[in-house]
């Protein structure tokens, strides 16, 4: 029998197993002997122990697409980013972070800007400047309202998506609405309980439909991009591709170079200057880590 695990806790691993529901299942030992650990969003065999009890044991995992290493996660489709226009203003260095990670490991983005209900018209007009030109499909929503919420809920059909975002955006209000029968716990819950504002404890995968996931990523709320090397960061901008090969030098890093084509496309406006101070940012870490 196959299915996908949903949820890992403490060694036990929740397998939804599409018309049969969800079956909590140990791993067997040969996952430990050869150094595997299952991940949530793992597609498995599993055999059936106690049929009543929905209990099992995963005997095989099948090959994964991708995998994230932070947070332990795998064969994600698409990120959904989401952060607020305001009430948190986007950090945006911390976006084109996730961006990148999300380009490093060929997993397509989409972002999604909550809160429009407390946003000026000119906040959402300038992130749609920002990042229409860098071609990313992006879904304004308020949560509060409920609009757009159908919009969303097409982009994610008949995939799994793997939530990012900083706190206090709105996510799990989103999730609340995707899902109705998901009761994600709130900031303002979290409060009155006194365990701050991270609200969410592990990665869980909540079926919205078959073959629809949502995987709301808690490991996510912060991230630094260590495992690319400089040399790669600039394919990770989709915006710099139309300008690749033009610049005076082969190999061009896009930084101090002379007859850079990418610096000229920022002073054209053609690439978003914001965009490419991030990327030197980034860059520069990237260059530290190296010689260290």
């Amino acid at each position: 029998m196959q299915g996908k695990i949903v949820k890992g806790i403490a060694g036990f691993y929740y397998v939804h197993v599409v018309e049969s529901g969800v079956y909590e299942c140990k791993a067997k030992g040969i996952f430990r002997k050869d150094g595997v650990k299952p991940l949530v969003g793992d597609d498995v065999e599993i055999e059936i122990t106690h049929e009543k009890d929905m209990e099992g044991n995963i005997i095989r995992i099948l090959p994964r697409k991708n995998e994230l290493i932070r947070p332990a996660v795998a064969n994600i489709d698409q990120a959904l980013v989401v952060f607020a226009v305001t009430k948190p203003r986007p950090h945006f260095n911390l976006l084109d972070r996730f961006l990148v990670m999300m380009e490093s490991r060929h997993i397509p983005a989409v972002l999604c800007f909550n809160k429009t209900d407390i946003a000026r018209d000119k906040e959402i007009a300038g992130l749609k400047d920002i990042y229409s030109a860098c071609g990313y499909p992006t879904v304004f929503t308020s949560a509060k309202e409920e609009d757009n919420i159908g919009e969303l809920k097409k982009v994610l059909r008949g995939k799994t998506t793997a939530i990012a975002g900083p706190s206090g955006v709105g996510k799990s209000s989103l999730i609340n609405l995707l899902q109705s029968e998901v009761k994600m716990e709130t900031g303002n819950i979290s409060a009155k309980i006194g365990r701050g504002k991270h609200t969410t404890r592990h990665s869980e995968l909540i079926v919205l439909g078959e073959d629809s996931y949502i995987m709301d990523t808690p490991g996510f709320s912060s991230l630094y991009v260590s495992d690319l090397e400089k040399e790669e960061l600039k394919y990770c901008f989709p915006e710099f591709a139309p300008f690749e090969g033009q610049c005076r030098f082969s190999g061009c890093g896009h930084i101090h170079e002379p007859g850079c084509a990418v610096k000229n496309a920022v002073e054209e406006g053609e690439i978003h200057r914001m965009r490419y101070e991030n990327y030197v940012v980034i860059y520069s870490e990237l260059q530290e880590r190296k010689r260290y």
